[in-house]
């Protein structure tokens, strides 16, 4: 007979560690499933329209506009860029400072649109639809901005900044 070789059960080797890609993938994974599963478990069957529609600004810092791009910036106290859009604030009517019709109405509306660049850029807040129109005659889509349940035009309108739209405009000077 033959040489006999005991039967041996194979070594259990270590998993060589490389640069740890793998656990990172899985984790990775794992949050993002996990993210996911307990998003759904927190909204529900909400539609993605109306989550999409409560995402909050500011994503980037607001200045008041220069020039010829405009992404997110303010052009006076109630109208602003955001995201390339133009948004006019439709709650709301400050003093212009293109055309201002006196020295008073500019000194005040510098005073807005520096006071809008303050808000916005005070934290996230919420871009809502105005009832029955989406957009004004300039094509600026009429939009009311809110934080925390208050309307950023509210506050203009309380420090005397700005006044309630109420349909057309009324005078500054």
């Amino acid at each position: 007979m033959g040489d006999v070789v005991k039967f041996q059960k194979p070594a259990v080797q270590q998993a060589k560690s490389s640069d740890g890609f793998g656990s990172t993938l899985v984790a990775a994974v794992v949050i993002a499933f996990g993210g996911g599963a307990v998003g759904y478990h927190l909204l529900g069957d909400i539609p993605l329209a109306k989550v999409a529609a409560t995402i909050t600004k500011p994503v980037t810092a607001y200045g008041v506009c220069s020039g010829s791009v405009r992404y997110h910036c303010v052009v006076d106290g109630d109208t602003l860029w955001s995201g390339g859009v133009k948004i006019r604030i439709a709650d709301i009517d400050t003093p212009e400072v293109s055309e201002p019709r006196c020295a008073s109405e500019l000194a005040l509306g510098n005073k807005a649109t520096a006071r809008l660049v303050e808000l916005v850029n005070e934290g996230p807040f919420v871009m809502r639809a105005w009832p029955g129109r989406d957009e004004d005659k300039y094509g600026r889509k009429l939009r009311v901005l809110v934080r925390n349940g208050r309307s950023l035009g509210d506050i203009l309108v309380s420090e005397g900044l700005a006044r309630t739209w109420t349909g057309r405009r009324q005078p500054w000077c």
